[in-house]
């Protein structure tokens, strides 16, 4: 019965291959799935999605090109191959940028460190926090218009400059007071960098994602663009509504109220807090 088992296997295996697998093998495997699923979710989570069909669409004109051995279109590809590399770098240059910086934030040693959560690894205290969260609020009582963007990982000093230079503790007080009506200040963002402001009437970049509903104005564009382009977390009170929205990551929540915002803010108050524990939301009112 064994003698009959084996004869049969060894007809059905007669003349195949099987590699010698070793352990590096197995590591490298995982390797390139580790990479392939990253660059997957980042491909998902960008517009590189959409260029990234137009890609597949030319490929698969030129496989049609091919087939049919369209000699000049094929002469043609190959020509402007070396142009469309450039072309494609070009491009993706944003996302490139953000995959890169994203990379660049990643910081293995303080991740498996369980005694590194101290207070020297803190962004901003708890004074700042709660000072965030009331002058958010109290604004939005009376509809007075302010953008705050709490810087993260990347310095956002490019984009200090494009201000006026401050260096003053946030307080509740201060914010209220840089965007009073009718004040020099009040126009622009204020960039906090851990317990400071840093920086007033800050120009932030504008979002060019045509799916935003027309309600919203250019206070949310620019916290929208300025979560596309860095990893800071952007609060916006409406001049119209009084409402308090968050922009992190190129998503947006609307409305939120104290005890939400204080959550967003927990979650980035430490440098080794995990990222992939925040959920984003897009409530009713984007549709709005």
């Amino acid at each position: 019965m064994l003698a009959g088992i084996r004869t049969f296997i060894s007809n059905y295996t007669n003349g195949m291959y099987f590699p010698h697998i070793q352990i590096i093998d197995i590591i490298e495997i995982l390797i390139i799935t580790v990479i392939v699923y990253e660059i997957m979710l980042w491909i998902k989570n960008t517009k590189a999605w959409m260029l990234l069909r137009g890609i597949l669409m030319l490929g698969a004109f030129i496989l049609v090109a091919w087939i049919f051995q369209m000699n000049t279109i094929l002469y043609l590809a190959k020509a402007s191959i070396n142009v469309l590399a450039v072309a494609a770098v070009v491009v993706f240059q944003p996302e490139l940028r953000r995959a890169l910086e994203k990379l660049g934030e990643k910081n293995l040693f303080s991740n498996i460190n369980p005694f590194d959560k101290n207070r020297e690894n803190e962004r901003f205290s708890d004074e700042t926090m709660e000072g965030i969260v009331r002058a958010c609020y109290e604004m939005g009582s009376v509809c007075t218009g302010a953008l705050i963007v709490v810087e993260q990982a990347i310095q956002l000093t490019e984009y200090e400059m494009t201000g006026i230079e401050l260096d003053c503790k946030v307080s509740s007080q201060v914010l209220i007071n840089i965007f009073e009506h009718n004040t020099p200040l009040h126009d622009g963002a204020v960039i906090i960098r851990g317990n400071r402001i840093t920086s007033a009437t800050c120009y932030l970049p504008l979002s060019d994602n045509m799916t935003i509903s027309k309600d919203l104005g250019t206070r949310h564009r620019a916290a929208l663009g300025m979560s596309e382009v860095c990893d800071a977390l952007v609060i916006v009170v409406s001049e119209e509504t009084g409402l308090v929205s968050v922009a992190s990551g190129g998503r947006l929540s609307r409305g939120i109220n104290a005890e939400e915002l204080r959550k967003e803010l927990s979650q980035i108050q430490y440098r080794n807090s995990d990222p992939k524990k925040k959920k984003f939301t897009i409530r009713k009112g984007w549709h709005r």
